[in-house]
């Protein structure tokens, strides 16, 4: 799962990527809000922390702007305002969730969770398959309720999996969202991560869709 973190704080902005790249996501960052509505049209998230005052161009034109361009990635927007204003001009341009500064990483860490959760259409913090469980709050997967010890890699990929079972997903959107901007893409590899996993898993969860991709379905 891949995630873009708008904020124009180099503190902050380190720390809430630490903690994301800590949990398993790829990360890609901006530093105001130009680079980061850029990042936001040409590049596909799974989600986005957005602040909303950014220097060049602040949080809500940049949200507006995604949302002219048909950009449904789901959208948390940080604020330090506390005037209730700033939050409903924020969900009216088309945000999700919004946490107000300061705040604990781990309820932005929990609302990042729930968001992509809400989006794949699952309910709570375990998306199973089978006899194939992530746990998204602990990061950790269960094969019959045995932990199954991954790489970040292969926990990237069988999470995108777990949150889109029932769909073929191509070997080119599992690199577009496994790996952050900056990374040496080659959906080659993605076969070498499929074969690791199924390897690891023990359990034929992940089918292969000739000249498609990938789906995880339940034996």
């Amino acid at each position: 799962m891949r995630i873009l973190v708008v904020e124009d704080d180099a503190t902050l902005n380190r720390q809430i990527v630490t903690m994301l790249e800590d949990a398993g996501y790829a990360v890609d960052k901006a530093f105001d809000g130009e680079e980061g509505q850029f990042l936001g049209e040409t590049e596909p998230y799974d989600a986005v922390i957005l602040d909303l005052g950014l220097p060049r161009i602040d949080g809500v034109s940049v949200l507006n702007a995604w949302r002219r361009a048909e950009r449904v990635m789901p959208v948390i927007i940080l604020t330090a305002r506390d005037r209730w204003s700033d939050k409903v001009q924020g969900f009216d341009a088309g945000a999700d969730d919004y946490v107000t500064k300061p705040f604990h990483v781990e309820e932005l860490l929990a609302r990042v969770r729930a968001l992509l959760r809400r989006a794949a259409g699952h309910a709570t913090s375990e998306i199973a398959c089978g006899p194939v469980a992530l746990d998204t709050r602990a990061g950790r997967v269960l094969v019959n309720d045995m932990p199954v010890k991954l790489t970040s890699h292969e926990y990237r990929l069988l999470a995108y999996l777990m949150h889109h079972k029932g769909r073929v997903v191509s070997r080119t959107e599992l690199t577009e969202h496994m790996y952050d901007q900056d990374f040496d893409r080659d959906s080659n590899t993605i076969e070498v991560f499929v074969g690791r996993l199924r390897k690891k898993l023990g359990v034929d969860v992940i089918q292969t869709v000739r000249g498609l991709g990938y789906v995880l379905e339940a034996g």
